[in-house]
């Protein structure tokens, strides 16, 4: 079954309604056997697609994760990335600026950890914190000893122009930025957080704090909208996935970053006259 990803890519052609952009839509696959097989051949192609990545060393590729609390980004990371070298894949996860982060600008800390050439970084949420919690929750903002300013949007329209500015130098230097917002509705959310409570093996998962995060679920909805409508361009998309159906989210995201590596149109490095009469010496040599 085809999966188009472009269904749910944001252009930043024109501004988009979370509320109107579906949490599931009808599945891709038939069964769960059926879905085990789409995501083992996603994986499976990824894997190889990753090693011609990593031998071409001319591009590296940055995959983003944000989302509201449970809606998959960990297992989504696990079951996407399950098959690709650890060599050559990173992942970062980012919590609560700790205290030299905040003696920087709020880029630094996830710039440090930027993909090398021939890699593939992934950031389970990422610099976007800074417009997202850090605007729901104004307090985080003035906390971080940044200058005051007298009209406070102005500080997010200057963060938005800054990550613009940040992911056009990385695509412009190699860098593949994809990124993906995993959309899940509150009653969803709802009964993976009571799934979290009712299972033991799940209870390390649970945090008050995501339940009291839920009170402000229309302050992030509306800090998510803005800011994929401010910071999705045709260089650095962001990808709004129905998150409702983690099976079907898998397989979406697989998808695209797969369309995404195939897109780079990577080979293998040929080697040149010189090189090859010099294999061929030593290849000489080995068979005595």
């Amino acid at each position: 079954m085809n999966i188009d990803a472009q269904r749910f890519c944001v252009s930043g052609e024109h501004r988009i309604r979370l509320d109107a952009m579906p949490t599931e839509v009808d599945p891709v696959y038939r069964s769960k056997q059926h879905y085990r097989e789409i995501l083992a051949r996603h994986v499976a192609r990824l894997s190889a697609r990753q090693q011609v990545l990593f031998a071409s060393n001319s591009h590296a590729i940055l995959l983003i994760f944000q989302a509201m609390d449970a809606a998959g980004k960990d297992g989504a990371i696990r079951h996407v990335m399950s098959g690709v070298n650890p060599q050559g894949c990173q992942v970062h996860s980012y919590q609560h600026p700790a205290p030299r982060e905040l003696q920087h600008d709020f880029l630094w800390r996830t710039t440090v950890d930027l993909p090398e050439r021939g890699r593939i970084g992934i950031f389970n949420r990422s610099y976007y914190e800074e417009v997202l919690i850090a605007r729901v929750h104004p307090e985080i903002l003035r906390s971080e000893g940044v200058p005051a300013v007298a009209d406070e949007e102005a500080v997010w329209r200057e963060r938005y122009r800054s990550i613009r500015n940040l992911e056009r130098h990385l695509d412009a230097n190699g860098t593949r930025i994809i990124k993906f917002f995993l959309h899940i509705s509150p009653e969803e959310q709802r009964k993976r957080l009571l799934k979290r409570i009712d299972d033991p093996k799940k209870n390390w998962k649970f945090s008050l704090a995501d339940v009291q995060e839920r009170a402000f679920w229309p302050a992030y909805m509306a800090a998510y909208e803005e800011c994929i409508n401010r910071t999705s361009t045709v260089a650095a998309p962001w990808h709004v996935v129905p998150a409702d159906d983690k099976k079907n989210a898998r397989l979406i995201v697989s998808k695209i970053v797969l369309d995404a590596l195939r897109e780079l149109k990577l080979r293998y490095p040929r080697a040149d006259a010189a090189q090859r009469e010099a294999l061929q010496a030593i290849r000489r040599r080995l068979r005595g």
